[in-house]
């Protein structure tokens, strides 16, 4: 196993990789016959598990949390750390289709809007040659539809799994169903990454991403997700009144 550190950021762990060692690792969970939890940590996550301690712990025991989110690097300098990059989720699924491709990984995906996950999939097939998307659904993330969509992903044999339900559903589910899909190695929480694939949103310029302006892009382009960006000044405060000797790495 790659060693890896991990940082405490109010309470939330991050793990300091670069995408190059995520994929590495990815690598080593696809040959371990368990699954295993990515969550895409931003600080939306953070200040999302400030309030909810269920979420709080689903993060706590997933097997890497990726530092998604300009915010968090800046976070960790504050306690004296230092979180080599960005890995952002939006990226990622691109990655790991490309990697399924050549590896003979079989892929699913569950969640974003009807339609969302099977148009994804014709886009991330076309892209990569011998990718094999053997199953999309986009169900709820309702206790009640639980079954049915643990029957289809078993039924389909993927060993790799995509859920776009967002957070914190979409990493509460896989936690709720980590001992009920016998088949899938690697389960990662994308978020909005299908809708990405598709078109339906369009990430900020590479200017804006590198300056941290991500978030203003996306509310100018979603305004409605005004109530939920107002977490980012939240957390911003909140690391900045943390006392740099409270957060550790674990």
């Amino acid at each position: 196993m790659i060693p890896i550190e991990t940082f405490d950021i109010l309470g939330v762990p991050v793990h300091a990789v670069t995408m190059t060692q995520t994929l590495a690792l990815v690598e080593t969970y696809m040959a371990e016959p368990r699954v295993h939890q990515i969550a895409t940590v931003n600080p939306e996550f953070v200040m999302a598990a400030q309030a909810d301690p269920a979420f709080r712990q689903v993060l706590q025991s997933a097997d890497l949390c990726l530092p998604d989110g300009v915010g968090l690097l800046y976070a960790a300098r504050r306690i004296g750390r230092i979180l080599p990059e960005r890995v952002p989720g939006s990226e990622l699924v691109y990655l790991l289709a490309e990697r399924a491709a050549a590896r003979g990984w079989s892929l699913f995906l569950l969640g974003a809007a009807p339609g969302v996950a099977e148009e994804a999939a014709r886009i991330l097939c076309a892209r990569y040659p011998g990718l094999r998307i053997v199953g999309t659904y986009a169900g709820s993330p309702a206790v009640g539809e639980n079954d049915d969509i643990v029957r289809r992903i078993n039924d389909s044999g993927a060993a790799m799994l995509f859920v776009a339900y967002g957070a914190p559903k979409q990493d509460k589910w896989i936690e709720r169903n980590r001992q009920n899909l016998p088949a899938v190695r690697v389960a990662v929480g994308v978020g909005g990454s299908l809708d990405f694939v598709t078109g339906r949103s369009v990430r900020a310029p590479r200017w804006m991403q590198d300056w941290g302006l991500e978030w203003l892009h996306r509310l100018y382009k979603e305004p409605w997700r005004w109530r939920r960006m107002l977490a980012l000044p939240r957390f911003a405060l909140r690391v900045l009144f943390t006392r740099p000797d409270v957060d550790h790495p674990q």
